[in-house]
């Protein structure tokens, strides 16, 4: 028996937690609800209502957000012995039994890394916010910049696998514990070269509140998006590889703006003496902004052929003995 794990983090959701946890199919092997200091008492509540064997729940003493919450239940599942951890949430929208089509890939060799998305069968999107499609649109193009996976979509999702040892490879105290984990995690597996796949999916809206605010988040995405981006090229491109991208990068990051500034500096500067720009100026402005331009959508086209299709899962050692979840987090 293959040992599936999923991994349910509970914060405000007893509304519809035992609803999803009945609906947890008979092949996964252990389930962990993580009480992430949930006001509601999501652990108390699970263990007096819940009497499914697999259930184990997990309790973090303080709120740590969805990120530390999943962390929680992964290094649980991992030091338990599980193969494949499965993250969906506890709330209703996400259908447990979708499940196998996000761990298959994975079992076969073809992934690495397994996630919803919403957006691939354009019947459903109607169901759908317009508010959250406009805000995944823009958040998954800031997310392909950002982490290099270009064929993905839909980066908030929250419904994904991971193959043990690929999650055992990843810097798990460095990932981000709230709202920007599930991006934060594709940045970091892209530095490790891991294979994603999206899993076609739709999610079903009810009575459940979403605290994600889209006007509050973006901002602060903005700039992690650029954080991650800048981290991943030195990575990719300067630290651990050297390519023609990573001259088509630098060449072009000094041409382009120098083309654009010397090219407005000269303009400028005749236009308030009232003289006309000399043609050799312009001619070494236009050349410069053309070419820097070429040379970054040059370097843009390779990051885009770039991205990891071969899964590594089978390549990497474990590291069980360093997962084995504290007392403090054993309900």
């Amino acid at each position: 028996m293959r040992k599936i794990a999923v991994v349910i983090p509970c914060y405000r959701v007893t509304d519809h937690i035992l609803g999803v946890l009945s609906k947890i199919d008979e092949h996964v092997w252990r389930v962990y609800a993580v009480d992430d200091c949930c006001p509601e008492n999501s652990g108390e509540f699970i263990e007096r209502h819940c009497v499914d064997p697999r259930v184990r729940v997990l309790r973090n003493a303080k709120n740590e957000g969805v990120g530390g919450a999943v962390m929680t239940g992964y290094k649980a599942a991992i030091g338990d012995g599980a193969e494949v951890p499965v993250k969906i949430d506890g709330d209703g929208q996400m259908d447990p039994a979708l499940l196998k089509y996000f761990v298959t890939p994975i079992l076969n060799g073809h992934a690495d890394y397994t996630k919803g998305n919403r957006f691939y069968d354009l019947t459903f999107i109607n169901q759908m916010p317009k508010i959250r499609i406009f805000g995944n649109a823009v958040l998954s193009f800031l997310t392909k910049i950002s982490t290099g996976y270009w064929s993905v979509f839909d980066p908030t999702n929250g419904y994904t696998a991971i193959h043990a040892k690929v999650a055992e490879s990843l810097p798990m105290d460095k990932i981000s514990k709230r709202y920007f984990f599930e991006t934060d995690m594709l940045f970091r597996l892209n530095t490790i070269r891991a294979v994603i796949i999206d899993v076609p999916m739709h999610s079903r809206y009810g009575d459940e509140k979403s605290n994600l605010s889209i006007k509050r988040i973006l901002p602060e995405f903005l700039g992690k998006h650029l954080r991650n981006f800048g981290k991943r090229v030195f990575y990719n491109y300067f630290l651990r590889d050297m390519t023609v991208a990573s001259f088509e990068l630098v060449i072009g990051m000094i041409l382009f703006p120098f083309g654009t500034l010397f090219g407005l500096y000269h303009w400028i500067s005749n236009l308030f003496v009232k003289q006309a720009t000399p043609f050799g100026t312009i001619m070494v402005s236009t050349l410069c902004v053309l070419m820097g331009l070429q040379l970054l959508l040059a370097f843009i086209a390779f990051d885009v052929a770039n991205v990891p299709r071969k899964s590594i899962h089978d390549m990497l050692t474990s590291r069980r003995d360093e997962f084995v979840p504290s007392s403090e987090s054993k309900g």
